[in-house]
């Protein structure tokens, strides 16, 4: 089978196991392959992240999407149409797409442009927190599945925190203890989110009991909070609820949810590069993720997500993408991003 360049680049990437922690070989192969695609330098930086470069110009045009993936995932096969294994949608299309499409383009006069195959994004973005200080961009396109036909520009933000107790140890029949109260709190936090209205949703990430002697248990829960949501009214909500049982509140991690307008340039670009590409409308799209777009807000620039793949199949034991969709991806990636700059 021959395939261009880009296609066989996302192969051998689907190929290379990165979960997250693990991502130091698909990292040093991406960043030795991009030379091949347009990009003038690679390298790794102080967390682990690819970043390549291209042009010199005091405007900076920043792409950033994620190697690392989550455990797991179907056995790695490509044939004609499809490509099949971890990362195949998440994210590593979306990365091999803004690759590919903005290494083939020319960057205007005044510009340069970023790529960052960020580390870490499946559990605490410090690939992206890394790059925080190093830029001030004038756009940024976060490379995440919306679809060759879709482009994002909100996703929801989350609590992450964790309810525990302990004690010396008791009979069960006169203190139901540690254990009890921890999932008791965490089952009354479900039932409150589900009144808080449309855009929350929470799910248990762990849990840990032990009674040996002493007893000991902890829940962790991720709580997915929609635009507008109150982060002290929620804090506090989860303060009232540990007390309640009587057990101990950690908030691990806030991520606030982030949205910007249909009429931000990189929305727009992208839905008329979209139009161009495929002859339809472009699906805009509310995702109900969080990921980097919501730790990179805070950078206050245009911004939006894009990248070839289906999100159903995020995280599945089927993850899989077509080849032309992903070949659409960049298509639409080659013709958005210089229409952003044109605009800028």
């Amino acid at each position: 089978m021959k395939f261009p360049e880009s296609v066989g680049l996302l192969i051998d990437l689907v190929a290379v196991p990165s979960p997250t922690w693990h991502e130091a070989d698909a990292a040093r192969m991406l960043s030795d392959r991009l030379p091949r695609l347009g990009w003038e330098s690679s390298h790794l930086d102080g967390a682990g992240s690819v970043v390549a470069t291209r042009g010199s110009g005091d405007k900076e045009l920043l792409l950033l999407s994620h190697i690392d993936t989550v455990p797991g995932g179907p056995a790695f096969q490509v044939n004609d149409e499809r490509i099949i294994g971890r990362g195949s949608v998440d994210a590593k299309s979306p990365c091999c797409a803004l690759a590919a499409g903005a290494g083939a383009i020319t960057v205007p006069e005044g510009w340069r442009i970023t790529l960052v195959a960020a580390v870490g994004e499946e559990i605490d973005s410090r690939g992206a927190r890394f790059r925080m200080p190093l830029h001030e961009p004038a756009a940024l396109v976060v490379g995440e599945p919306t679809g060759s036909g879709g482009i994002a520009l909100s996703y929801r933000g989350r609590i992450l925190f964790s309810y525990a107790c302990e004690d010396d140890g008791a009979h069960r029949s006169g203190s139901p203890g540690p254990m009890t109260a921890a999932v008791q709190a965490s089952a009354a936090l479900i039932e409150l989110t589900g009144e808080l209205g449309k855009g929350y949703s929470i799910a248990v990430m762990e849990m840990e009991g032990h009674e040996a002697g002493r007893r000991s248990a902890s829940v962790t829960m991720d709580l997915r909070t929609p635009i507008g949501a109150v982060q002290n009214e929620l804090e506090l909500l989860l303060e009232k609820t540990a007390a309640d049982f009587g057990v101990e509140l950690k908030i691990i991690e806030y991520v606030p949810p982030h949205e910007v307008p249909k009429s931000d340039p990189v929305i727009r670009a992208f839905r008329n590069s979209i139009r161009e590409v495929t002859g339809e409308a472009a699906r805009v799209l509310a995702k109900q993720g969080t990921c980097d777009f919501n730790v990179l807000s805070g950078w206050g620039c245009p911004m939006g997500a894009y990248g070839p793949g289906d999100s159903q199949y995020d995280h599945s034991s089927n993850e899989q993408i077509e080849i032309a969709e992903f070949l659409r991806g960049v298509e639409v990636v080659s013709k958005a991003l210089p229409r952003l700059m044109a605009s800028l």
